[in-house]
């Protein structure tokens, strides 16, 4: 069972401080205990492989704020643990930075900063248990002699975890991942290689408020085949008997084209239209009185529109969305990192219930009456950690109530 193992340093600061021994003998070792693996490049900033490391080395003869310097002699790291080639100096301080955003509090100048993100992408992590902890406490408390399952493969638990896992993401554990990316003027951008489903896309405005941009569907579309055409309207051939494509055509008036005509904002392209009289057609105007009925939603709305091109593995955008900031979210299945994944704590009884009733429904000799039992406690475990994952709190409840047009009493 998980348990807090760092210190509030450790947590907080992303350090670790060490304390050389007396004489000063070479291959002193110094093992860390962070929740984040250590990753080792080189011990040389000149080295290529030195910007792979997540963390740096500072020694200090007094230990003193604003003493430390980097550590660039020689070292090595195993499993986490630290071994000075050479002497480092009697009774030295030493300290193990993880690279944190502000470059922490060690280091002579810019360059000895510790800049990166290690220390943040551990913030948080309590909530989490790892998918190889998963595996390694359903074989302690669901497997051996004595229990419903005397026997199984640690093969199997894991295959059966990473199913289950899979399936929990797409509906209770939501594995929303997001992306801040710029559209360019080819108003395409690549789908995630994780990517599994869209949550919603949205363009990013200058007060930092999210509009949401919505899905093309019925207004156009992306051809997965574009095939060239003789004069008679048959598809045409290369010299291996492949039909030849083309670019598309309907991709191309899409991205082309004057959106103010899609949108119902035309009536205000006065210019576009060499309209005069702007009162006259202004949004207030006469001629605009009674334009909102039986208007189309789908093409109300001036925020912008986007389709998935499987051709390419893409997502395509509207001409009006050229250069926008957008947010990206989407799911993906949790299976990306293999065993690192993380699962919810409170999603865990539900993994080990999910797992059980997966080995038990496939085995010959287990008798239907216990499939079923362990099918209903899946589903309510199930059922349970949806619950806890939605986050529903009684006060924001009452706070969307109260911006309804009825009067809540409290």
């Amino acid at each position: 069972m998980s348990q807090i193992t760092e210190t509030n340093a450790q947590y907080y600061q992303g350090s670790q401080s060490f304390r050389g021994n007396g004489g000063n003998t070479a291959g002193q070792t110094f093992a860390t205990t962070f929740n984040t693996d250590l990753v080792f490049g080189s011990h040389d900033p000149t080295n290529e492989n030195y910007a792979k490391n997540n963390f740096k080395v500072y020694t200090s003869v007094t230990g003193l704020p604003g003493t430390f310097t980097e550590y660039t002699a020689a070292y090595t790291v195993v499993n986490n643990i630290i071994t000075i080639t050479g002497n480092p100096g009697a009774n030295i301080f030493i300290v193990v930075q993880l690279k944190i955003l502000d470059g922490g509090k060690y280091g002579a100048t810019a360059a000895e900063k510790a800049y990166g993100q290690a220390v943040e992408d551990n913030y948080g992590g309590y909530q989490y248990l790892k998918l190889n902890d998963i595996v390694n406490n359903y074989m302690v408390g669901y497997v051996g002699d004595g229990k419903l399952i005397q026997t199984c493969k640690k093969s199997d638990v894991v295959f059966f975890a990473k199913r289950s896992l899979q399936e929990f993401s797409y509906d209770t554990l939501k594995s929303i991942r997001s992306q801040e990316l710029t559209i360019p003027s080819s108003l395409s951008l690549i789908i995630p290689q994780d990517y599994v489903n869209y949550v919603n896309l949205s363009w990013i405005d200058e007060l930092g408020v999210k509009r949401p941009i919505y899905p093309a569907n019925n207004l156009t579309t992306d051809p997965y085949s574009n095939l060239l055409q003789d004069g008679t309207g048959v598809p045409t051939q290369d010299n291996f008997g492949e039909d030849l494509e083309g670019t598309s055509i309907t991709e191309s008036r899409w991205k082309s084209n004057n959106t103010r005509l899609l949108n119902s904002s035309w009536y205000s392209d006065f210019e576009y239209f060499g309209f005069a009289n702007q009162d006259l057609y202004s949004l207030n105007g006469p001629w605009n009185w009674g334009r909102l009925y039986g208007l189309d939603p789908q093409r109300s709305q001036v925020n912008g529109w986007f389709g998935i091109n499987e051709r390419e593995g893409k997502f395509s955008f509207s001409s009006n969305l050229a250069g926008k900031l957008i947010v990206f979210e989407y799911i993906s299945d949790g299976l990306a990192y293999d065993l690192d994944t993380k699962v919810p704590k409170m999603a865990e009884e539900a993994m080990y219930k999910s797992i059980s009733y997966n080995i038990l429904s496939t085995r010959a000799n287990v008798s239907e009456g216990v499939v079923q039992r362990y099918k209903k406690d899946r589903y309510a475990a199930l059922r349970n950690a949806k619950i806890r994952l939605s986050n529903i709190k009684l006060e924001e409840i009452s706070q969307v109530m109260r911006g309804k047009s009825k009067w809540i009493k409290h």
